[in-house]
């Protein structure tokens, strides 16, 4: 494997429903990982020294939906430019490969052992929403939050490894540094948490303020009763579920998604307001939980405990259907600020979508009333003496991947400090009148 670069650190109803993608993320406008690893290479060499295969013949084996690798690679390798070191693999290792190739997952068309961590990740999902989704069982949100994190850490490695970022633990020693190992020799990779604090990591603020709410709610309960905590998380474990299938088809392509196999739940239950408040009521979260929920969403802005992403909410709103031509959907979504909307007032799909400026879009509104020395390097100074983007604070958001985005409400603090400082800013200022 190569690990070339190193990266710096609710309804009612029990459901979780796989959907389309609820949040947009910056495309990658290149994908990386479209490499050769290095039993691959072996078995180029092997290939190569039986004979038989031109360049094209033998690049056709190692090509995958996933990755396409260039023929170039595999003239380097003839030519002996690049892996010189690497030992061909031995003949009956390369008939082991021929015999069994296309190994293949008959779903998605992923290589079984190329792309074993992305099958793994969807995999461990699938069993995740399945499970909870499964009747009878009476810890579900628990068995679902661990394995829904096995598979975002999965997905993520998948994601590290394709980039060419060492997710490997690293250790000092007398010879200097090596891998960190377990006990029987096996490296050791990063957890989800590593995962997630890695500064290149793909997912925006919402989606990893989600994961660490269950990463602490996990440790929070781990061997420990908790009781009926479903209706208490459901929102955060259906935004979970979200998140990956369009983390997924973002990162890896739309043919890996979830949708075809995980399709809407079917229920045998609905809920009165008298017989949902009677089930919080006798569910009660054990404190110890309910201390380490409130204390999460505390550190949260109104803006980031909003966001779908973090806690997806659903509503379910029997109806009679208008046209016989819709008499057989089970489900409908109705979008903030329709007609529709408006008059069931229930609103299933809640988008969050405040308005964001630039700091150049703020410079020049300043401008524009009055304020016309004030600069780009002021508002700089402004934000970083007030730590503007401080978790918590409200004032913004990342946009686009990693700039950032300022809310109205800076805008009003970015104000108060031009009319406080109006004479170093040019503000002609009108005399009071009694």
């Amino acid at each position: 494997m190569d690990h070339s670069k190193p990266c710096n650190s609710t309804s009612g109803y029990r459901a979780l429903i796989i959907l389309a993608g609820i949040g947009s993320r910056a495309v990658l406008q290149r994908r990386r990982g479209n490499t050769l690893e290095r039993w691959e290479i072996a078995l180029v060499k092997a290939l190569l020294a039986r004979g038989g295969y031109n360049d094209q013949d033998i690049l056709a084996f190692f090509t995958r939906p996933t990755r396409s690798i260039n023929h170039r690679a595999i003239g380097e390798i003839r030519t002996e430019t690049k892996h010189r070191a690497i030992r061909p693999a031995s003949f009956p290792e390369l008939d082991e490969f021929l015999a069994t190739w296309p190994d293949v997952d008959p779903d998605t068309g992923l290589s079984i052992r190329g792309d074993e961590l992305l099958i793994k990740a969807r995999e461990a999902m699938i069993a995740a929403v399945s499970t909870f989704n499964g009747a009878g069982l009476h810890f579900r949100t628990e068995i679902f939050i661990v394995t829904s994190i096995i598979a975002w850490t999965y997905l993520l490695h998948a994601f590290y490894r394709r980039e060419g970022i060492d997710y490997r633990y690293w250790k000092s020693s007398t010879s200097g540094r090596e891998v960190a190992k377990t006990q029987h020799g096996a490296e050791k990779f990063w957890e989800l948490g590593k995962c997630l604090r890695c500064d290149r990591c793909p997912l925006n603020i919402a989606e990893r303020a989600n994961l660490e709410f269950l990463l602490e709610l996990r440790h929070e309960i781990e061997h420990r009763s908790t009781k009926r905590i479903d209706d208490a998380v459901s929102a955060k474990l259906q935004a979970c579920a979200l998140n990956f299938n369009s983390t997924v088809k973002e990162l890896f392509g739309p043919q890996f998604s979830l949708e075809r196999r995980l399709p809407i739940a079917l229920q045998f239950v609905t809920f009165s307001l008298d017989q949902r408040a009677l089930l919080k009521k006798s569910g009660g979260l054990p404190p110890h939980v309910t201390i380490m929920m409130d204390a999460f969403h505390k550190r949260l802005s109104d803006e980031e405990a909003a966001d779908p992403r973090f806690a997806f909410r659903v509503a379910f709103v029997p109806r009679a259907a208008n046209r016989a031509n819709q008499a057989d959907v089970a489900y409908e979504i109705v979008h903030p600020n329709s007609e529709e909307a408006a008059e069931i007032e229930k609103i299933l799909l809640k988008e969050v979508d405040r308005r964001k400026y630039l700091p150049n879009q703020i410079v020049r509104l300043m401008r524009q009333e009055g304020f016309r020395y004030f600069k780009t390097a002021d508002h700089t100074r402004l934000w970083q003496g007030l730590d503007a983007k401080r978790p918590g604070k409200g004032y913004g958001t990342t946009i686009f991947g990693s700039d950032w985005g300022w809310y109205e409400k800076w805008v009003d603090r970015v104000r108060e400090h031009c009319i406080e400082n109006a004479d170093q800013y040019g503000k002609q200022q009108k005399a009071d009148h009694a």
